[in-house]
């Protein structure tokens, strides 16, 4: 009888959550969608671009309109300047965020909450509200037209600070305190024992931080003068410029600029969601 009422009660809870599932997939297919379109352009080899309803997969589909763009642009350089200063942004992020966010979660001071408020209503203003006064900051430094220059003001934000902060404290305090009691100083705490035990969130915050940093086009475009140090979200915009009634060569470009952020986030997918599931907890 038991093994009866579980069949009769599975279609029911499938008819159930069948309104989730479709909704879920509607908003999978409205995310995948733009992508899968950009590629149909990119490997389209007709004048029918702009059709509509455009084809997933054009008939007359090849690969030349990739081979174009690596002979167009220094694609390998621009390569090169992302993968550098997406690396390092997202180390120094990690690093500033972890460091900044365990005396908020740890370590008992006059004024922590007020710091923590002030920095999290940070996230009220747009990035660009800074841009003066960061370009002003690194031109007196003398890193304007350089790498360094555009991943300085980048490394520090409210979002990592908050993330590694909910980490910490999800740490119960009786470890910390079994470590002081043994001795460990807090740097000690901080790096045998918070950092460890918070790998899924800076597994999170490292994959938020990449993708973030390989995609922006504003900050790296107005630091950067000089074409050879331009990163491919930026490099990319030469082709609008040489082709200008090519799209399926800016298309080819825009699916060269986003695959590795696609292939690091399947690599690293389950970090992400167990990252994510300890945030929303």
């Amino acid at each position: 009888m038991t093994a009866i009422a579980l069949n009769r009660a599975a279609p029911r809870k499938l008819l159930r959550r069948l309104p989730d599932y479709l909704l879920l997939l509607a908003l999978s297919f409205a995310c995948v969608y733009p992508f899968l379109w950009t590629l149909g352009i990119a490997v389209g080899d007709g004048e029918q671009v702009f059709d509509f309803p455009p084809p997933l997969w054009p008939k007359d589909a090849g690969w030349r309109h990739f081979a174009a763009v690596w002979d167009a642009i220094p694609l390998g350089r621009f390569f090169w300047n992302s993968l550098w200063m997406s690396g390092l942004t997202t180390l120094g992020t990690l690093a500033v965020s972890a460091l900044a966010a365990f005396p908020l979660a740890k370590l008992r001071f006059r004024g922590r909450q007020p710091v923590f408020y002030a920095i999290i209503a940070t996230l009220l203003l747009p990035s660009e509200i800074n841009f003066i006064s960061n370009y002003v900051t690194i031109s007196r430094l003398g890193l304007d037209d350089s790498r360094l220059g555009v991943v300085l003001p980048s490394i520090a934000g409210a979002f990592g600070i908050y993330l590694m902060k909910h980490a910490f404290e999800e740490i119960p305090d009786e470890i910390v305190d079994a470590a002081r009691m043994d001795g460990a100083s807090d740097w000690q705490v901080f790096r045998r024992i918070c950092l460890p035990l918070s790998l899924p969130y800076l597994a999170t915050l490292g994959i938020f931080t990449l993708v973030w940093s390989w995609n922006v086009y504003v900050w790296p475009s107005v630091v950067l003068k000089t074409p050879d140090l331009y990163p491919l979200s930026v490099g990319v915009l030469y082709l609008k410029g040489a082709f200008a009634t090519s799209t399926r060569m800016v298309a080819a470009g825009a699916v060269l600029t986003i695959l590795p952020v696609l292939a690091v986030f399947a690599l690293c997918q389950r970090y992400f969601m167990r990252g994510m599931d300890g945030a929303v907890k």
